[in-house]
């Protein structure tokens, strides 16, 4: 079993990644490789001059999978809740089981709806409906956070990014009982 199990390897799905892998949390990411994030071009990314979305997600595919997080390409089918956390179903079969679930599956919320997500009309243009969450990052389902534009904000990718990282770390906090702070320093 996963401690936490990332629906998205987008920009808030890889922050998202890249902060409970290195926290030590046993994770794994499932992406379908839909994203929008594949057919982007960005000139706005703090700390990078340009880079094409394709790019952008191979990089952080290797960030995450440095600190020991799995990647799956594949596509989450459902989400139920078991006796001991949450299970994710995936289109070759495989059942992935986790603690906690973190969707950031961008503008697909497909999954929130089958598993009974509260949702709201969207506010960023183009996107009709988002998941309701807390300011954690938390949904009414216990275990199930969410991140990036599922949650209505904006669709830059260096704010979902942002995203993706505040929810990781308020489950590593969850999970650890106290508050979690990742600072790296120079040697």
């Amino acid at each position: 079993m996963y401690e936490i199990a990332i629906i998205g390897a987008g920009p808030a799905g890889a922050s998202a990644a890249l902060f409970t892998a290195k926290a030590g949390k046993k994770t794994v990411v499932i992406d379908s490789d839909k994203g929008m994030t594949k057919r982007a071009w960005f000139e706005n990314y703090y700390g990078i001059e340009e880079i094409s979305g394709p790019q952008l997600i191979d990089i952080g595919i290797k960030q995450f999978q440095k600190f020991g997080a799995e990647y799956k390409q594949a596509a989450a089918t459902a989400i139920e809740k078991t006796a001991d956390g949450l299970q994710v179903n995936l289109d070759s079969g495989e059942t992935v089981s986790a603690k906690h679930v973190i969707l950031a599956s961008g503008i697909h919320v497909d999954l929130a709806e089958k598993l009974g997500l509260t949702t709201k009309p969207g506010t960023e243009p183009r996107i009709k409906t988002i998941v309701d969450v807390d300011s954690q990052g938390k949904t009414n389902v216990e275990g199930v956070w969410a991140a990036g534009t599922i949650t209505g904000v904006s669709v830059h990718a260096v704010i979902t990014a942002g995203d993706g990282a505040k929810v990781a770390i308020n489950v590593i906090s969850e999970l650890n009982g106290e508050r979690y702070v990742d600072h790296d320093l120079l040697k």
